[in-house]
């Protein structure tokens, strides 16, 4: 296959310095994994993107708007209308590109790892199969937007099958769980008694509660994670009146320092307080053997293998509870439970059959649509429920 991908305009992949932004790292995994199997990629992103494996970079001229966590701050906190839509005008740039050269031939699918870069264009291109991975959570204003600019050869891959929950009716082509490059992230059979977490320091990954519950089970807790000036309000609040010998804040890790302190947790928590899409940083934690206590929100009970990988539960009690029983887990079974359904090799696999069943079925040698192809769009997420289930089987065994 000939497939163009694009993360973002306006940041470069993978992203440099300390801007954490898991959609881009997914995203240069599918990538350089599709072209290893041996299709042509050309990735779309502004300069200092840098692909391996053959991927083809384009920079379309455009340069990052943001290098830095700082700087993308700064452009963030705007209230100027302008400045608010410069990201998605260097979007456009790429994506107006991208449809353009398919249109002529040149690409057999166009993969975007955010929709709304695309989405007002994708109707103007109706020969292109346009491909979606969701990597946010999809709420009713995202179920608006989407309908509003609808055309058949628009197809949606969710990252899990809790994301499709409110708007269930979207033109699914599958469900492909994140990967992780499983060698990185290695297995570890020494573990310290600390408990661990692992993501932005905001209200909804329930930071605040994993502190509580740390002061509670009177463990040792060390939080890393990105803070942005927006939420210094809740660290301030919650968590820095709270730091001391025992819970420790170590801010952003680079991703080899990631791995040494998943490596030698005793768990990593995750009490999250919003529907979690996926959750990376969970099967990157089973990845290096740690077992994961985590509550019952999102993807985390496809994620979590409940008193496998870890421990699903439905409040802080209950964390408190599993905590105490960690030792009943086997770390080799943590991390053969991410090898068998989160590893990189598994997820680029998928991503695989579901494009070249995309392309095989919307397009015939000369680039049109089929008359079946018209028929069957709108019914195309009972076509290939078949292939969704078994790309997802059953995590649970």
């Amino acid at each position: 296959m000939r497939i163009a991908m694009m993360v973002r305009g306006f940041i470069a992949t993978p992203p440099q310095n300390d801007i954490a932004y898991s959609p881009a790292g997914v995203a240069k995994a599918i990538a350089e994994g599709l072209a290893g199997k041996g299709h042509q990629v050309t990735f779309f992103g502004p300069e200092g993107t840098a692909l391996n494996n053959g991927v083809v970079v384009e920079t379309c001229n455009v340069r990052p708007m943001a290098t830095t966590s700082a700087d993308l701050e700064k452009q963030v906190a705007t209230g100027d209308l302008f400045s608010d839509y410069r990201f998605g005008l260097s979007d456009a740039v790429m994506a107006r590109a991208m449809l353009e050269r398919a249109k002529n031939g040149e690409f057999d699918c166009v993969v975007f790892n955010h929709f709304e870069a695309v989405l007002p264009l994708a109707p103007l291109f109706p020969t292109v199969p346009i491909v979606y991975i969701l990597h946010d959570n999809m709420d009713e204003a995202r179920r608006e937007v989407i309908e509003a600019h609808a055309s058949s050869n628009q197809f949606f891959i969710s990252i899990s099958s809790s994301q499709r929950r409110n708007i269930p009716d979207l033109n699914y082509a599958a469900t492909v769980y994140n990967g992780v490059d499983t060698t990185h992230f290695a297995f570890s059979e020494e573990h310290e008694d600390y408990l661990f977490m692992a993501g932005r320091i905001v209200p909804e990954k329930g930071v605040k509660e994993a502190v509580q519950i740390a002061q509670q089970t009177k463990r040792r807790l060390l939080i890393a994670g990105n803070l942005s000036p927006q939420n210094y309000w809740y660290f301030d609040e919650h968590i820095k009146p709270f730091l001391d010998d025992k819970i420790l804040f170590l801010g952003m890790l680079d991703r080899d320092q990631l791995v040494k302190y998943y490596q030698k947790a005793a768990a990593v928590l995750a009490p999250i307080q919003w529907d979690e899409p996926f959750g990376l940083s969970m099967a990157e934690a089973n990845s290096c053997g740690t077992p994961v206590v985590a509550f019952r929100r999102g993807a985390v009970p496809e994620v979590v293998a409940d008193g496998k990988s870890g421990y699903v539960v439905d409040n802080s009690a209950e964390m408190i509870m599993a905590i105490e029983k960690l030792h009943k887990l086997s770390f080799k079974d943590c991390a053969a439970h991410a090898r068998k359904h989160f590893s990189e090799e598994i997820m680029v696999n998928n991503y695989e059959r579901v494009l070249e069943d995309i392309v095989t079925n919307w397009r015939r040698p000369g680039g049109k649509p089929t008359k079946r192809r018209l028929r069957l769009a709108s019914k195309f997420t009972r076509g290939v429920s078949g292939l969704s289930k078994l790309i997802t089987g059953n995590i649970q065994d």
